[in-house]
C-alpha cells in the first residue's frame, strides 16, 4: 500500500491511535471471545487500578530503540517529505499482537521490538504500568490511552490471548458479525470517540478473511506552560530543503528554557502544563541538513542529549503547523527484522487462534496541530491479520526557519510519544 499526506496550518495537537486488524480462516471448535473468555477478574482489576511508582526500564529502552529504528526506516522510504509517527502507539499495538505469536514469528517480533531479555509476562506488566503512569500526567495535559479488541463471531480464538489483552492492556472485548455492514461503522465510531474526533476512520471495509481488529488509541492535548502571544505571530521566511523559501506564520517568545547546543544543532524543550511532558525541537545548523541529521540520529544519541539540557535565557521563533500523515508499515517492519510475520507459509500465531494466520498489513495514521496555545494530535495503526552538549551562559536565539526534527516526550518515564521530521510546515 502507498501513503498520502494532508498538510494544513493551525493549532497544535497530538494523539495516538493504533489499529491492528487480525485476520484468519477455517478450523474447528469455535471460541466466542465475548462469551468463552472470562470477564476481567480480580487480577485484571487490580492491574488496572493500582498506581505503580515506576515502569520497567527495559520497556522504555526497548520502545525508544524501536521508535528511532522505525523512524529511520520510514525516512528512507519517504525521501524529502514530512514524516510524523507515534512510536508508542505502534509499540503498544504490536505488543498486543505479540501475545499471539509463537516460534520464529515471536523471535523476530521480539528482536524488532527490542524485547530481548523480557519475558511475555514482564512485557505485559510493564505496559500495564506504563499506561497508568502516562495517563493524565498533570492539570495542563490530557493524555488518554484506550485499547479494544473486535473479534469475528464464531472464530476459534485462544481464551488466554483474549484474557491477557483484557488483564494487561485493559482491552474492551467485543464479538461482532463481520458480515454486517454496520460493523466497520461500530469500530470506527470507537476510534473516533477515543481520539476526540481526530481520526474518524481506520477500517475502510471488511474482507472475507478478516477475523480480528486490535486497536490502541492515544489522545494527547497539552497547553504550553507559557503560551505564545498571538500578537507576536507574524509571517516570516521559511527555507525549504530545495532552496526555495516561503512565507509562513512564526510564533515567537522570549524566556528561560531547557536548552542544548553542540556543533551540529540547537535544541530546545517547550514544556506543557506542569512541565512533565515537553515538545523537543531540534534545528540542524547550516550547512548540516535535516536529512543528514536524521540519517545519523540514534536512540543512544537521543538518550545522551536528554541529559545535557540546561536552563538558560533565550528567544525562539517556531512555525505554527498542522498536518496529517499516513503510511503502510509492512515494508518498514519487514526491513527491521520481522518478515516472517507477513509470510503466509511461515507465520505462526498459534497463541492467537487455532487457525493459521499472518499479518497482512500495518497501516499507521497520525495528526498533529501546533498553535499558540499548545498541542493536540492523533495516531492510528492498523495491523491486519489474514489467514493464510554543553550549557551556554549567553542568551541563545533559535529561529526555526528551515526543516527541523521534533519529538514529544514524557519526561518522567522517558517515553517518546511522537516524533517527526518537518520539512515543510504547510
Amino acid at each position: 500500500m502507498g501513503h498520502r499526506r494532508v498538510w494544513r496550518t493551525g493549532v497544535m495537537a497530538i494523539s495516538g491511535l493504533m489499529l491492528l486488524g487480525l485476520i484468519g480462516c477455517l478450523n474447528t471448535t469455535n471460541v466466542h471471545p465475548a462469551t468463552a473468555s472470562p470477564q476481567p477478574n480480580q487480577q485484571s482489576q487490580s492491574i488496572a487500578m493500582r498506581q505503580p511508582k515506576a515502569v520497567d526500564p527495559r520497556l522504555i529502552t526497548a520502545n525508544t530503540n524501536f521508535g528511532f529504528k522505525l523512524f529511520a526506516e520510514l525516512l528512507k522510504q519517504e525521501g524529502n517529505e514530512n514524516v510524523f509517527v507515534s512510536p508508542s502507539s505502534v509499540a503498544i499495538a504490536l505488543a498486543m499482537t505479540y501475545n499471539g505469536a509463537s516460534g520464529a514469528t515471536q523471535q523476530q517480533m521480539a528482536k524488532t521490538l527490542e524485547l530481548q531479555g523480557m519475558s511475555l509476562n514482564d512485557l505485559n506488566r510493564a505496559n500495564a504500568n506504563l499506561k497508568v503512569l502516562l495517563e493524565n500526567p498533570d492539570s495542563g495535559v490530557q493524555l488518554a490511552i484506550a485499547n479494544s479488541l473486535w473479534a469475528r463471531q464464531g472464530t476459534p480464538f485462544k481464551p488466554a490471548f483474549i484474557q491477557r489483552n483484557r488483564d494487561f492492556y485493559g482491552a474492551q472485548v467485543t464479538d461482532l458479525d463481520f458480515a454486517s455492514l454496520s460493523t466497520p461503522i461500530t469500530i470506527n465510531n470507537w476510534v473516533k470517540e477515543n481520539t476526540r474526533g481526530k481520526i474518524s476512520q481506520i477500517v475502510d471495509g471488511l474482507k472475507p478473511d478478516d477475523v480480528m481488529f486490535l486497536i490502541n488509541a492515544i489522545y494527547f492535548k497539552g497547553n504550553w506552560t507559557k503560551a505564545f502571544d498571538k500578537s507576536e505571530t507574524v509571517n516570516r521566511p521559511f527555507y525549504l530543503a530545495n532552496g526555495r523559501q516561503k512565507s509562513h506564520p512564526m510564533m515567537a517568545q522570549t524566556g528561560s528554557y531547557k536548552y542544548y547546543e553542540n556543533t551540529t544543532f540547537q535544541a530546545v524543550s517547550l514544556p506543557y502544563g506542569n512541565q512533565r511532558v515537553s515538545m523537543y525541537i531540534v534545528l540542524p545548523k547550516r550547512p548540516y541538513t535535516l536529512a543528514k541529521f536524521s540519517k545519523e540520529l540514534t536512540a543512544e544519541d537521543w538518550q545522551l542529549w536528554m541529559k545535557q539540557f540546561r536552563t538558560q535565557p533565550g528567544s525562539i521563533q517556531v512555525p505554527r503547523f498542522k498536518l496529517e500523515y499516513e503510511v503502510e508499515l509492512k515494508k518498514a517492519l519487514s526491513a527491521l527484522g520481522m518478515p516472517i510475520a507477513f509470510d503466509a507459509r511461515r507465520a505462526t500465531f498459534d497463541e492467537l487462534s487455532t487457525m493459521p494466520t499472518k499479518i497482512d498489513q500495518v497501516k499507521h495514521k497520525t495528526f498533529v496541530e501546533v498553535n499558540e496555545e499548545g498541542t493536540e494530535a492523533a495516531a492510528a495503526t492498523s495491523v491486519g491479520i489474514v489467514t493464510t552538549s554543553m550549557p551556554m551562559n549567553e542568551p541563545f536565539k533559535l529561529v526555526v526557519d528551515r526543516p527541523f526534527f521534533c519529538a514529544i516526550r514524557d519526561n518522567q518515564t522517558g517515553t517518546v510519544l511522537f516524533m517527526g521530521a518537518i520539512v515543510d510546515p504547510k
